[in-house]
C-alpha cells in the first residue's frame, strides 16, 4: 500500500473528526485536526479581548497571529489528541458554545485561513495523514489522493452537538439555540469568499445522518484500500 493523504470536509458537527481519528488509529497514520486549530486561534481572539458580538478588532489579530501557537499533545491515559495553544491544554474550552458561536467569523477572515493552511500543509509535507476541516480537499491539499465530503442533516447534527455539551457536564445549554448556530455556522462556512465549504468534484460522499460509527468507519476504511491501492 502507498503512503497518502487523507482529506475529509464537511459539515460542523458531522463527525468528522470521530471519523477521522478512528481511521488514522486504525491504519497508523497521523490524525490532525484542522478545526481544533481555527477554534484555538479564536479563544486566542476571544481571551485578548479581540472579537465580540459586534466586531472583531482586525488590525490586532493580523498582526498577533505569529503569537498564536497551535499543537497536539497525547494524553497518556486515554490516548486522546489534546489542542494546545501556546503549550496550554485547551481541548474542551475550545469546544464551548462561545467559541463555537465565533468560530466561522474568525476562520472566514483571509490572513487566519493563510496562517493556518500554511501550518496544515507543513503538517502533511511527507504524506501519511489524516486530516478533516472545511477546504482540506480544495484549497489545503487539493491533490490528496482520497476526498471524503460528510454530511448530514442539521437538525441530527445540533443533536450530536447537544448531547456532547450535556456529556461535558455543561450547563444552561438549548436544543434550538445550537440549532440556530448550526444553521448560522452553515451559512458562513459556504458563502465566506476565502476558500469556502464545498464538495472537492472528486470527493466521495457520505451522509451519516443515519449510520453508526461502525457502519461509518467500515465505509471509510474501504474508500482507503480503494485509494491506496490505486
Amino acid at each position: 500500500m502507498k503512503k497518502i493523504t487523507i482529506a475529509i470536509d464537511g459539515f460542523s458537527s458531522c463527525g468528522k473528526s470521530t471519523m477521522a481519528k478512528a481511521l488514522a488509529k486504525r491504519i497508523g497514520y497521523i490524525y490532525i485536526d484542522s478545526g481544533a486549530m481555527y477554534r484555538a486561534a479564536t479563544l486566542y481572539a476571544i481571551r485578548h479581548h479581540l472579537i465580540d458580538e459586534e466586531d472583531i478588532k482586525e488590525e490586532e489579530l493580523q498582526s498577533s497571529l505569529t503569537d498564536v501557537k497551535v499543537s497536539f499533545t497525547i494524553e497518556p491515559e486515554s490516548g486522546k489528541q489534546l489542542t494546545c495553544l501556546n503549550g496550554e491544554v485547551v481541548e474542551d474550552q475550545i469546544r464551548s458554545m462561545e467559541v463555537s458561536s465565533k468560530v466561522s467569523r474568525i476562520s472566514a477572515l483571509p490572513y487566519v485561513r493563510e496562517a493556518i493552511t500554511n501550518q496544515l500543509q507543513a503538517m502533511g509535507k511527507e504524506k501519511g495523514i489524516v486530516m478533516d476541516g472545511r477546504d482540506i480537499g480544495t484549497t489545503v491539499f487539493p491533490d490528496a489522493e482520497l476526498k471524503v465530503f460528510l454530511t448530514a442533516s442539521a437538525e441530527i447534527r445540533a443533536q450530536r452537538r447537544y448531547d456532547e455539551l450535556k456529556e461535558k457536564g455543561e450547563k444552561d445549554i438549548n436544543f434550538d439555540e445550537i440549532l440556530q448556530n448550526v444553521k448560522e455556522r452553515d451559512h458562513l462556512d459556504m458563502t465566506r469568499e476565502v476558500s469556502p465549504l464545498r464538495q472537492a468534484p472528486d470527493a466521495v460522499v457520505l451522509d451519516n445522518s443515519h449510520l453508526t460509527h461502525d457502519e461509518q468507519d467500515a465505509w471509510l476504511l474501504e474508500q482507503y484500500l480503494r485509494a491506496a491501492s490505486e
